[in-house]
């Protein structure tokens, strides 16, 4: 097993661009805390966003399988919920990823003389480049017009756009998100609906605990990767010095409260530069990073926050095996 490993701190990179020192930022802050944490969405780089499409292939992840299900099953009744009878619509898709899922909404609205503009956003510019260089090949004559930013920003920023609004939420990433943070962003979105615009947000069900923990510890080791590649994400874009093999990756599941949790755990004493902080910061042996939390629903939880928001709930969509829920909101 690792040592205890230390080193002389580098001096901070002159230059950080905006979204390196937004991400050095919240580090630093992160790992002043206790327990030390950093916020999930920085797993997501070139690299994080490559394992996760392996983790959503994956056999052991279901939330995937189960979504694609729905949204390749009932393309018609989904869209006829989103956009009622309206020929053109505006498709935004926060956290659009690879868009696998929407693409069996936006190819069957094309094949039925529906002219959607699809807005997809994300915090990644490099998986939003991968999508529009798709799409002009999947979908020729699909209107486009893609927007990088996180979901807070964007959604403040306004969603104006042709025609109704359709709002997707997808892949269970509301359950990245603490309840009031949840709220708040449901309510964000709900500012700038009116009446005939619609909200889809995909909910991962409470279910047998064995098949959530699996989910978040395959075995194939692609959730684990995804993990200790934040470590290293750290280290090469910010300078620090974690010795990523003194990490394990401990996921975790608390059947009463839905929560999926997941940790990076140092197995020894060390210490860690990060360039601009102002001490290095000490692990003992087995203490947690906390990486990401994945909240699980049931009906009432839902409701809760529909009724958080001021929205109500016009149509449900489920997976033959009652795993995951997409559920459409409007505005009360």
């Amino acid at each position: 097993m690792p040592g205890t490993k230390t080193m002389t701190p580098s001096p901070q990179p002159a230059g950080d661009d905006a979204a390196t020192t937004e991400f050095r930022l919240h580090v630093v802050r992160g790992l002043k805390q206790s327990p030390k944490h950093i916020p999930s969405r920085f797993l997501y780089d070139a690299e994080g966003d490559r394992l996760f499409q392996k983790i959503m292939a994956c056999g052991d992840y279901y939330p995937t399988r189960a979504e694609d299900e729905i949204m390749r099953m009932q393309a018609d009744e989904v869209i006829q919920a989103l956009a009622g009878d309206h020929r053109q619509f505006s498709l935004f898709e926060l956290g659009a990823g690879d868009g696998a899922k929407t693409k069996h909404l936006l190819r069957r609205a094309m094949a039925t003389g529906r002219d959607p503009m699809y807005r997809p956003i994300d915090i990644s510019e490099h998986v939003l480049e991968v999508l529009r260089h798709g799409l002009a090949k999947e979908l020729p004559g699909l209107r486009f017009q893609a927007e990088q930013g996180e979901y807070f920003q964007v959604v403040q920023r306004g969603l104006d756009g042709d025609g109704p609004k359709a709002v997707l939420f997808l892949g269970s990433n509301i359950g990245n998100m603490l309840r009031q943070q949840a709220v708040l962003l449901l309510k964000s979105i709900a500012s700038h609906m009116g009446p005939d615009d619609r909200l889809l947000v995909g909910f991962d069900r409470k279910k047998d605990p064995a098949v959530i923990l699996r989910a978040y510890n395959d075995r194939d080791g692609f959730t684990r990767e995804f993990n200790l590649n934040l470590l290293r994400r750290i280290n090469r874009e910010l300078g620090a010095d974690f010795n990523v093999d003194a990490f394990i990756h401990a996921p975790s599941y608390d059947p009463v409260e839905g929560r999926a949790l997941s940790f990076l755990v140092s197995t020894c004493d060390q210490t860690v530069h990060v360039p601009g902080m102002m001490q290095p910061v000490h692990f003992k042996a087995w203490e947690a990073l906390h990486t990401e939390i994945s909240q699980k629903y049931d009906q009432s939880m839902i409701e809760e926050l529909a009724a958080g928001a001021s929205l109500r709930i016009t149509e449900q969509f489920s997976d033959s095996l009652n795993h995951f829920l997409d559920v459409v909101f409007a505005v009360r």
